[in-house]
């Protein structure tokens, strides 16, 4: 067994609901990761720029054993391979897949800070935080 990571995904342009499903297979046939829970996909309005289509979001729990940065990569990969484009901050975007927390870690570098800033900000990954830990109780 591995540590318990929780990674977001949201989507708001093409079609959001697919590119959730292709990215949950994608997370879930990375080595040494396995999805342990989901949430139920909601939509919330973006941040950023205004103008932009609301994001389709979810959350899941991975049991995974790969390293924090590690998996940081392998989710960019499934992003590049969703046609995720990092031109303009909290822009737009086909797929976007965040660490939000990582085990009991705290970590904060150039590439990858955990428990993700985002998370006190946004209501709804709170939310959907507190209903994987509730899953994962059993």
């Amino acid at each position: 067994m591995g540590e318990v990571a929780f990674v977001a995904l949201g989507a708001n342009l093409g079609d959001r609901a697919r590119a959730l499903a292709d990215a949950r297979r994608a997370i879930g046939a990375l080595p040494g990761t396995r999805v342990v829970a989901e949430t139920a996909v909601e939509e919330t309005a973006p941040f950023g720029p205004p103008g932009q289509p609301p994001y389709l979001n979810q959350m899941l729990a991975l049991d995974t054993t790969l390293a924090p940065h590690a998996l940081l990569d392998a989710l960019h990969g499934i992003e590049r391979a969703a046609g995720r484009l990092r031109d303009v901050r909290w822009g737009p975007r086909t797929l976007d897949l965040d660490i939000v927390t990582f085990g009991d870690r705290q970590m904060t570098d150039d590439r990858l800070t955990v428990p993700h800033p985002g998370l006190r900000d946004r209501d709804f990954w709170q939310r959907e935080a507190a209903e994987l830990e509730t899953a994962l109780r059993g």
